[in-house]
């Protein structure tokens, strides 16, 4: 294994940086219209409507900025379930994640609320309340009622999310026609412009939890291993799982309340990080940062023209590449349980 000097993690967090801002400048000149730079930024003072160039390019700049926020949290929040859960398949949405989120957003539309919330939408306030509280259910159940081992939570968000999306088909079934376009078009993840202020607001929040998530990164590395081993090594298991269940929750709330469900990018991206530039969190976790927000703005920007004019939810493009790698991770996790037995 190779040896991690500071000097290399630099190194590599710079090139995936750089990376990312070449897809992400890439990515905002793709489109059904083509613009002129030259055009875009000749007059940037004009009123609304008369530089239309300058005004695309900034909608498609704001979008990318979002599925490039999006994708990093959803990332780094499959690398620290994998670690906790010790299940390479775990993702942000096998705690029940996404059906708190889901059941949160669908009485936001069916309750009729309006105004002005977070990330600009009731819809996107309440799903954000549903997450966060899922998450704190499922740690309920899983140290209170069952022990806090990684199979009991994994266990609670199972049973926790068969129940919130049994109430959401219950809930999908009684709304009106216009209440159920209007969910059923936001759990199919869609990345749609947001305010400035919520990009600075909520991209700071995304990039906070990350930071937190690398200062546990040594103990998730030991927990890899199992928590009495990890505990051997001098680690405090409940602390670092505290850290990195609570910190990876809100991070995906956070993603959650702005985007939808967008499923699978927290687990595609974690192990193909992981099979370039190995197991250490120290460095896994930065780098799937990048590579989760490169991932998530390239599907999008094929969403948004695939079918052109119309526009597909990113969740659609993230679920048809996650689908058969999720069954490829399937097939070699049975397979390696069996020859463990």
């Amino acid at each position: 294994m190779e040896f991690l000097t500071p000097k290399k993690l630099i190194v590599k967090i710079l090139i995936c940086l750089g990376l990312l801002l070449l897809v992400m400048m890439a990515c905002t000149l793709v489109g059904t219209h083509r613009i002129s730079i030259a055009k875009a930024f000749s007059r940037t003072d004009q009123p609304p409507g008369q530089n239309i160039d300058y005004e695309i390019l900034l909608i498609r700049f704001r979008r990318v900025v979002l599925a490039a926020i999006v994708g990093a949290a959803l990332a780094c929040s499959g690398v620290v379930l994998q670690a906790i859960l010790r299940n390479p398949l775990a993702d942000p949405y096998i705690l029940g994640i996404s059906s708190g989120a889901g059941l949160g957003a669908i009485i936001a539309v069916l309750s009729g609320i309006s105004g002005q919330f977070w990330a600009g939408s009731p819809i996107s306030a309440f799903a954000f309340i549903g997450a966060l509280f899922t998450v704190w259910l499922v740690w309920f159940i899983g140290h209170v009622a069952a022990g806090g081992q990684a199979t009991s939570l994994l266990l609670a968000g199972v049973v926790v999310n068969a129940f919130f999306s049994a109430l959401i088909m219950f809930l999908t079934s009684v709304a009106r026609s216009d209440q159920l376009r209007t969910t059923v078009h936001w759990l199919m993840g869609n990345i749609t412009e947001k305010d400035p202020t919520v990009l600075w607001v909520s991209g700071a929040c995304i990039l906070g939890g990350i930071v937190a998530l690398f200062t546990a990164s040594r103990g998730l590395n030991a927990l890899t291993f199992g928590e009495e081993q990890a505990r051997t090594l001098g680690v405090n298991t409940v602390q670092t799982k505290l850290i990195g269940f609570g910190f990876a929750a809100f991070i995906t709330a956070v993603a959650v309340s702005l985007s939808g469900l967008i499923g699978f990018v927290g687990l595609i991206v974690p192990h193909a990080v992981r099979l370039v530039a190995g197991p250490d969190h120290r460095q896994l976790l930065p780098l799937s940062a990048f590579v989760g927000a490169a991932f998530l703005v390239i599907a999008d920007t094929i969403a948004r023209v695939i079918v052109a004019p119309a526009q597909l939810p990113a969740g659609v493009i993230t679920a048809i590449a996650g689908g058969p790698f999720f069954l490829i991770l399937l097939a070699k996790y049975t397979r390696k349980v069996t020859l463990l037995k």
